[in-house]
């Protein structure tokens, strides 16, 4: 315990931050030796105001240390620091490295392949089945899925990596003490119980702007790749993919409808060299070398190949409607159905799951789940 002490005061300098810390490190060694040394020496390697919050972090009554020191000796609790022989190495690809991480859950997921899933906050109905399909496809093979635990997309990813062995691991833009955002409590809860949950900032940190895409680089970079579900342009999804190409990680994106912004991003990145992802198979062919490398059991051989199992149907409605949202009126016109008889057949599609309602009464088709 003792000697992560050191490590809790450096992590907690203000306006310091990762590249700060790993400079000093370099420099200097030891955490112990950084906070013990003249300001002299430390104004060689960081502003001045730094230099002396570094010096006073030394004997500096410090809550979140107090807080760090009580919640590290719970049941499946931990911090890693660099020194650390469980902190995962894939990181270390980062030039801004977190010098500290802190973790609840089963910390053996880090030594798993893992695959990263990312995408829109605000996913369609079609969005959503895709990303808790392909998690679960793929934990079903061994292959842990990584995400953000945000709304949409990265609920649903860690909602189908816990469907099987793979697992989940959650990086996550606060303190472990809290959860963001609320609705999603269960869902941290079954993660720290049955996966895993990292954050590299401290005990209490509120869920600012800035900590989340401190958490996409974590994101992009513990995964062997990153698949891109739904993803408008301009979203934090494809910088976390701009950030996984920059780390030399495959990336995979999901296309959708021409028609659609949430398939946007995809198709940029698409066009700009990510693999076009149809099936689990195609994921596991673009990365069979590396996850050769790892002896699971479910990874002995090459999984079968996976597809997309399409909801055939009779039904005169599914099959005027196409793949692509369609309105209620212009439904009324393909089917030549009153309006009354249009909405109990609609109804009982949606509760089929063979269709979505859209904002805007509008409709869409739904594909099944992926299967091998």
């Amino acid at each position: 315990m003792d000697e992560l002490i050191p490590w809790l005061r450096l992590s907690l300098v203000n306006g310091l931050g990762p590249r700060g810390q790993i400079q000093l490190l370099r420099a200097l060694g030891e955490p112990a030796a950084i906070l013990a040394a003249p300001l002299d020496v430390l104004v060689q390697y960081v502003p001045r105001p730094l230099a002396v919050e570094i010096h006073a972090n030394q004997q500096r009554d410090l809550p979140q240390l107090s807080a760090a020191i009580e919640w590290v000796k719970r049941t499946d609790c931990a911090i890693l620091t660099l020194a650390d022989d469980r902190y995962p190495k894939k990181l270390l690809d980062l030039p801004d490295a977190p010098p500290l991480l802190y973790a609840m859950g089963n910390l053996a997921l880090l030594d798993r392949p893992a695959i990263s899933i990312v995408g829109s906050r605000n996913a369609s109905a079609q969005g959503i089945q895709n990303a808790e399909a392909f998690a679960q496809h793929l934990s079903l093979h061994a292959i842990t899925i990584i995400s953000g635990l945000a709304s949409g997309i990265d609920a649903a990813a860690h909602r189908g990596g816990l469907a099987n062995t793979g697992s989940s691991i959650a990086i996550v833009g606060t303190g472990l003490d809290r959860v963001y955002p609320a609705t999603n409590r269960t869902l941290a809860h079954e993660l720290a119980n049955n996966g895993l949950i990292l954050s590299e900032l401290a005990l209490g940190s509120p869920p600012k702007a800035e900590h989340f895409p401190r958490r996409n680089r974590m994101i992009a970079a513990l995964g062997l790749g990153c698949l891109v579900v739904e993803a408008a342009l301009g979203s934090g999804s494809l910088i976390t993919a701009r950030q996984a190409v920059e780390l030399g990680r495959e990336v995979f994106a999901i296309p959708g409808s021409i028609h659609s912004p949430l398939a946007k991003g995809c198709h940029h990145l698409i066009k700009n060299g990510a693999k076009l992802v149809e099936s689990g198979a195609d994921i596991f062919d673009e990365l069979a070398a590396p996850l050769s490398l790892f002896s699971l059991p479910n990874l002995t051989k090459k999984p079968a190949h996976s597809e997309v199992v399409e909801n055939h149907s009779n039904d005169p409605v599914l099959s005027k409607m196409g793949w692509d949202p369609i309105n209620f009126d212009a439904l009324i016109e393909l089917t030549g159905l009153t309006s009354e008889a249009l909405c109990a057949i609609l109804l009982g599609l949606e509760l089929e799951g063979q269709l979505s309602c859209l904002p805007g009464n509008r409709y869409q088709r739904l594909a099944g789940a992926v299967r091998s």
